[in-house]
């Protein structure tokens, strides 16, 4: 069963049952508790369920439905399981330019992770990643040959950073590399306050084509440490709500400029 196939039949068992758990849904599905997890992250963002510790309810359901459990319950970091509108397009204007037999590097970030929604329903291709979510997405498709960067893991990001990283990097050729930004403006390009930020730019050199996946509440920020200078920098994929002063600079730029 795919992701898709698999988040619809737990909306059915949401609404037949009233509430579900992650438990029972990763037995009855044989995948692991946190690509449940993070299944139901989404679907709350849609709208089709809401979350309680360790499982989900209808979104009428009252508290008195659902199942009482420990506190503590771990989830994954919710950076990485909620999505605007905005996002979503993006990704699905970018994994179009995915094409069979092509490899493709996909950087960490939450729109990369819902890159790798879209992806996880193609097939032949190779996907390179230091993002452990995206990871265990794609990881459900056996058409997709996948491969995940060693390394050291920075929480925050859930992704691999590091000398190990870098050194798995080395001889790659790739048709794409996607990547997001914590800022993003065009005297500049990307730029970030985070540390393990040096990976992005191996991975674009090693890549053809670099694209850029950000929506656009993250143009006009700056940094002080810079990922990729706008130079190297192909394809920026963001939405129509940027504002007139940042569309009209990054039209200035040799970088191509999708709206979405």
């Amino acid at each position: 069963m795919n992701t898709y196939d698999r988040r619809n039949k737990i909306i059915d068992l949401v609404n037949q049952n009233g509430s579900v758990m992650v438990a029972d849904l990763s037995s009855s599905f044989d995948v692991s508790e946190v690509t449940i997890r993070s299944d139901l992250g989404l679907l709350e963002q849609k709208g089709a369920l809401t979350r309680f510790h360790g499982g989900a309810a209808k979104r009428d359901a009252s508290p008195a439905d659902q199942v009482a459990l420990p506190q503590d319950e771990m989830v994954l970091e919710e950076r990485y399981l909620q999505a605007s509108d905005p996002k979503k397009r993006i990704a699905q204007a970018a994994a179009g330019l995915v094409k069979p037999g092509d490899t493709v590097i996909l950087d960490s970030g939450s729109t990369t992770m819902l890159l790798a929604e879209e992806l996880v329903k193609s097939g032949d291709i190779t996907v390179i990643t230091n993002n452990l979510p995206a990871a265990f997405v794609l990881s459900e498709n056996p058409d997709i040959t996948l491969v995940v960067c060693g390394g050291t893991l920075r929480h925050k990001t859930r992704s691999l950073h590091g000398n190990i990283t870098e050194y798995a990097l080395q001889g790659i050729v790739a048709n794409l590399m996607f990547v997001g930004a914590d800022g993003l403006d065009a005297a500049t390009g990307i730029t970030t306050f985070n540390e393990g930020y040096s990976i992005s730019g191996i991975m674009a050199a090693a890549a053809q084509r670099v694209v850029v996946v950000t929506d656009s509440t993250k143009f006009g920020r700056r940094g002080y440490n810079l990922v990729l200078p706008i130079e190297k920098i192909d394809t920026i994929i963001t939405d129509k709500d940027i504002r007139d002063e940042a569309l009209q600079a990054l039209r200035q730029t040799s970088a191509e400029l999708m709206l979405v």
